[in-house]
């Protein structure tokens, strides 16, 4: 089959890689509808991350094609919806609404990797969630971007307490911070104030349901945010980029009492002052979203037609082409680029 593997930083190969095949008795074999390009997978383009011809992808849609002996909830047939972590789902954690820490975990980046024709999902029954029936072409890339996105963004929104009521502020402009404006209006926020300065990014956080746009970033977009809030805050900050500035943003940006959900993977070397923190007095909370707990609400609110993540997806190219689809995204010229197999 073929599969994305990157060779080294900046450096990204379709080849020939082995068909995966049923290893233990929970797994499922999948032939990919969809996959796509993450944020998080330019971390190792940069060279942050360690990389060395390592297979690349986690976000995944596709229909079951061969299962094992104990896979229970699945058949063959089904097309179903993944999330980026394994999990059994029927553990103390999972069941405790944290499925991305389950104890049998492990993360399908950089391990099984979904920028595929196919893929080896363990723990299939715990991890992979079937639609309804098998979707129109038009839902495919919604269902796609429940994979992790929208999950991620709406763990977020949950996270940050967004609702009725709240002013929720947004740092970060791309796939995942677009997706916690579209989670904070689905649950029902009063304001939305998405900080970002490009014009593409903003539009699209105005069709999700973004009511301000803040240009300003660091100390001059919390002060923005604060003018905005008659010197309070926000209620509910989401956190989506993971850098120093930004979970200071978010920090100083809530109110007193507040929560800030925050979901970016954190790197080089972020530290938070704990004298600055203890005065806030704002509840933090967030990590790897536990995806596969949300994934039914998600997969019937796309099914029913009520969000469409999808248009989160700005370029769509053929799996042939993944290279050019990590470098658009380097350069910021795509927000999150689809790849067709």
């Amino acid at each position: 089959m073929r599969g994305v593997v990157m060779e080294k930083p900046g450096d990204v190969r379709v080849e020939e890689r082995e068909d995966p095949k049923i290893l233990e008795p929970t797994d499922a074999i999948i032939r990919l509808s969809a996959t796509c390009i993450c944020g998080s997978d330019l971390w190792p383009y940069r060279g942050v991350e360690r990389v060395d011809r390592t297979p690349m992808g986690h976000e995944y849609v596709g229909v079951v094609e061969e299962i094992g002996d104990e896979v229970k909830t699945l058949k063959v047939g089904d097309f179903v919806v993944g999330s980026f972590v394994i999990s059994d789902n029927t553990c103390e954690i999972c069941q405790s609404g944290y499925p991305s820490r389950c104890v049998r975990g492990e993360f399908v980046s950089q391990t099984i990797g979904t920028q595929a024709e196919r893929a080896r999902i363990p723990l299939a029954d715990g991890t992979l969630v079937a639609t309804p029936a098998q979707p129109p072409p038009e839902l495919i890339p919604s269902l796609l971007a429940a994979s992790d996105v929208l999950g991620t963004g709406w763990f977020a929104a949950v996270a940050a307490e967004a609702g009725p009521g709240k002013t929720v502020a947004v740092v970060g402009d791309g796939a995942v911070g677009l997706m916690g404006v579209l989670a904070a209006k689905q649950l029902g926020a009063e304001r939305i104030i998405a900080m970002s300065r490009h014009a593409k990014r903003q539009a699209l956080a105005r069709e999700f349901g973004a009511t301000d746009i803040v240009e300003e970033r660091g100390d001059e977009g919390v002060a923005r945010i604060k003018q905005m809030t008659n010197g309070l805050g926000a209620h509910s900050v989401i956190e989506a980029v993971g850098t120093q500035e930004s979970m200071m943003q978010a920090i100083r940006a809530t109110r007193p009492g507040g929560h800030i959900g925050y979901v970016g993977v954190s790197h080089e070397g972020v530290s938070l002052p704990a004298d600055e923190l203890f005065f806030s007095e704002v509840h933090l909370h967030g990590g790897p979203a536990p995806v596969r707990r949300f994934l039914p609400e998600l997969i019937q609110l796309i099914w029913d037609r009520k969000i469409n993540p999808g248009k989160v997806f700005d370029l769509t190219l053929p799996l042939a082409e993944a290279s050019e689809g990590y470098k658009a995204m380097h350069e910021r010229r795509a927000i999150k680029v689809l790849l067709t197999l």
